[in-house]
């Protein structure tokens, strides 16, 4: 099932193909390492690690590369502000930063920082003022002419009147509109040695750097948050293609904003929660169903209501997989009834559903929908059945809904000895309520809850999962 990508350039879908068939080279902006990151970051880092995750689902090996960026005016403003070295302000929220994204599970192969790469992007500059691109400033600053690049606004859909870099205009721009990409030291700031003298890079031209350096001069996806688009993005593409020729990036995708009443979450609104604090009162489980519940481009808002219903409906989701595992174990393997036959029908169609609203521009959403049908089925037509197959059937979209979503780890990861042993436990459990001995059989139901099992019981028998 061919996978198509509404493509921020053109602002229309296309069916992805790829530099290299069968390989993925991604690259999606990290965070500014000057304080906390919050649910906008979240929601942009889990939307793209779920992006990843169903094209690894598809059959494609993913190579996604994701930047530090650990030297910038906000870092340096701050560890001013509070008397206290640029280092420790960027080593101690870099290290925040890992904490949340690994507690999200995000996977990221490569985590490059700026501050590693300050060579590569003295070179990447030099060969931009080589080729007529960029010019030097009596101060030693270095600004890429945007006039060079006649594309540049396509992108954002942008005209010149509105390319407003937020920077401030100095008399050394040959125009308004030209952007930084080596800025002169000034003095207490940190800098490096440079042809143009003591400096440190400009923001946009890290990127550049290091996606083309992990990822080469072509690569397939170019990810980050909406707000990135201009001028982040757009100034990306201009120097990057200026260096390197037309078609540096294939597909490029943005996540949209997370919301908290309705306005955007920022830190310079002073109305985010970050994601350490969401963390400490929601599993990593919740936020990321909450997070993949919404299209990639379209706006989330936050509130405690909000993640309390994806709490609930995670739960029923893992109900609908312990009934699953259980009708599956107690069935005989060949039965196959005429009414099993159209249980199995309906959740192929299911699946089928599933893929085709994943490869639909990463449709989580629709792909969510699905999965609960498929929850509604288990308890209606599977539950109590003897459906081997069926269950099998379930189970394993469960799996791969699981491989996407990131949210039911525990349901698949316990190992068969341990669900083995928590079946045991579960049956000495049914027998000493068989034998009215309910003192008991609470207290095996507190430990297991303790141990993170939940025990369900019904008029068909007790059934458990993962909390």
């Amino acid at each position: 099932m061919a996978v198509r990508i509404l493509n921020t350039l053109g602002r229309r879908k296309e069916e992805l193909n790829t530099v290299i068939p069968g390989v993925v080279k991604m690259y999606v902006c990290g965070p500014t390492v000057q304080d906390l990151v919050h649910l906008g970051h979240g929601r942009t880092f889990v939307a793209f690690d779920g992006v990843a995750r169903y094209l690894r689902l598809a059959g494609y090996d993913v190579i996604k590369v994701q930047n530090i960026t650990d030297i910038d005016d906000k870092i340096i403003n701050r560890a001013n502000k509070e008397g206290r070295s640029w280092e420790d302000v960027a080593n101690q929220y870099t290290e925040e930063y890992m904490n949340a994204i690994s507690s999200l599970k995000v996977g990221i192969d490569m985590h490059p920082k700026v501050t590693k790469h300050i060579k590569e992007i003295i070179d990447f500059v030099s060969h931009l003022i080589e080729k007529g691109h960029a010019y030097t400033s009596p101060s030693g600053s270095v600004y890429f002419d945007v006039t060079t690049y006649p594309p540049y606004g396509e992108l954002s859909n942008t005209k010149m009147e509105e390319w407003d870099q937020g920077e401030e205009f100095l008399k050394e721009k040959r125009h308004p509109f030209d952007f930084a990409l080596w800025k002169a030291a000034k003095p207490g700031e940190p800098s490096w040695d440079s042809p143009w003298g003591k400096g440190r890079p400009g923001w946009h031209i890290e990127c550049s750097t290091m996606s083309s350096r992990y990822l080469g001069e072509r690569f397939d996806i170019h990810g980050g948050g909406a707000d990135l688009v201009f001028p982040h993005h757009e100034n990306e593409r201009a120097q990057s293609e200026a260096l390197l020729g037309p078609g540096w990036v294939r597909y490029w995708m943005h996540a949209s904003f997370v919301t908290i009443k309705k306005e955007k979450m920022a830190k310079s609104k002073g109305n985010f929660v970050s994601l350490k604090d969401a963390l400490s009162r929601w599993s990593p489980s919740v936020l990321r169903y909450w997070f993949l519940s919404t299209h990639y481009r379209s706006g989330v808002d936050f509130s405690d209501e909000a993640l309390q219903e994806v709490s609930s409906a995670l739960g029923r989701l893992k109900d609908a997989v312990a009934i699953a595992r259980t009708t599956m174990k107690e069935s005989s393997k060949f039965n196959s009834s005429d009414d099993d036959v159209k249980v199995q029908r309906k959740i192929l169609q299911l699946h089928n559903e599933f893929h085709e609203r994943m490869s639909d521009d990463f449709d989580t959403p629709g792909a969510l929908a699905s999965i609960h049908r498929l929850a509604g089925l288990i308890f209606s037509e599977l539950q109590g059945k003897d459906n081997f197959l069926g269950a099998g059937m379930a189970l394993n979209m469960f799996k791969e809904f699981n491989q996407v979503f990131g949210v039911m780890d525990e349901e698949f990861m316990g190992g068969r000895n341990m669900e083995e042993l928590i079946d045991a436990v579960v049956q000495v459990r049914n027998l000493l309520r068989d034998r009215k001995m309910y003192e008991l059989s609470d207290q095996v139901r507190s430990i297991l809850a303790k141990a993170g099992v939940r025990i369900m019981d019904s008029k068909e028998g007790s059934n458990w999962r993962f909390e």
